[in-house]
């Protein structure tokens, strides 16, 4: 999908409106998808056939941004289709992208430069990590029924037209992926507990304390990581508070010169490790009972260019 939407020529007094639909899509394109890059060829997809349409045709809908939403949401429900396949080729564990806090995109960028996408993703718990890792274990049709109605207030009568199913079977989806939602979830952790557990681990890995480590984690904690086979990275989750503390002093002893700063991912208190300036890897963090549950660690550098 790499056609470009492309306003006809003059003067379109309807097209501020329409471009304005461009922060929705990418909320709801990022949320189906897990993928920035894949979130934005939606939406450009999107705009491309809005612009195929004669201008009677476009007159003719009553809702553009309707229109646009629906067309976004049938496209990433055939992305996600095709998802299950393309995996079956991927090396390792694959893992959402994470996205920066909105500022600190913003002040890493030229001012000058191109407005870039996500800044057009608001950033809130249903962009957790977390909460995206579960989205991903749904089935196509579960992700987009619950993302659809629970997170963007979508009738299910509107969802139907969309899925292509009945409302009352929507109705099941979301129903269904609530209970994959509850089973995940642990009590809420407040974001400044969080933030400090954070910073601990940051020192206790800098420091290389394994006792210091394991005081953080939980007993049953994973590393989970996501190299895409293009950089080094574990293929299988690393499981075990004490195992998982190894291994994070194993790497910092084999990465020399590595800076770890605390910033915002996936609107959750993270970590982004950087060699020589240049982002190496983005960490997201699973946190309940004051312990590290799971450390998601991406390395994919295609999945880090938003970090660069």
């Amino acid at each position: 999908m790499s056609t470009e939407a492309r306003p006809p020529q003059g003067p379109d007094p309807g097209l501020d409106a329409i471009m304005s639909e461009r922060r929705q899509l990418m909320n709801v394109a990022y949320r189906l998808l897990g993928s920035l890059a894949d979130a934005e060829d939606v939406v450009q997809e999107t705009y491309a056939r809005w612009y195929a349409l004669s201008g009677p045709q476009r007159e003719a809908i009553t809702s553009p941004g309707a229109w646009l939403t629906t067309v976004a949401s049938r496209i990433c429900l055939d992305l996600l289709r095709s998802a299950r396949v393309r995996r079956e080729s991927y090396v390792g564990e694959w893992i959402p992208e994470p996205l920066p806090e909105r500022a600190e995109w913003i002040s890493g960028r030229p001012a000058s430069g191109p407005a870039d996408p996500a800044d057009r993703v608001t950033l809130d718990e249903s962009v957790s990590m977390a909460f995206l890792v579960v989205l991903d274990s749904m089935t196509p049709a579960e992700r987009v029924a619950f993302v659809l109605h629970d997170v963007f207030r979508y009738s299910f009568a509107e969802v139907a037209d969309i899925v292509g199913r009945t409302p009352a079977a929507c109705r099941q989806l979301a129903t269904s992926a609530r209970r994959r939602i509850r089973a995940a979830q642990a009590p809420a952790t407040p974001v400044a507990e969080r933030a400090g557990i954070v910073a601990d681990f940051r020192r206790a890995w800098e420091a290389r304390d394994v006792g210091a480590l394991m005081g953080l984690l939980d007993p049953d904690a994973a590393v989970i990581a996501d190299g895409g086979g293009l950089v080094s990275a574990a293929l299988r989750p690393v499981e075990g508070g004490e195992q998982v503390a190894r291994y994070a002093v194993a790497l910092a002893s084999r990465a020399a010169g590595l800076t770890l700063l605390e910033r915002t991912v996936n609107g959750q208190p993270g970590l982004v490790a950087q060699q020589d300036g240049a982002t190496v890897a983005v960490f997201a963090f699973d946190i309940a009972g004051g312990r590290i549950r799971r450390i998601w660690a991406v390395r994919n550098p295609e999945k880090l260019r938003p970090w660069m």
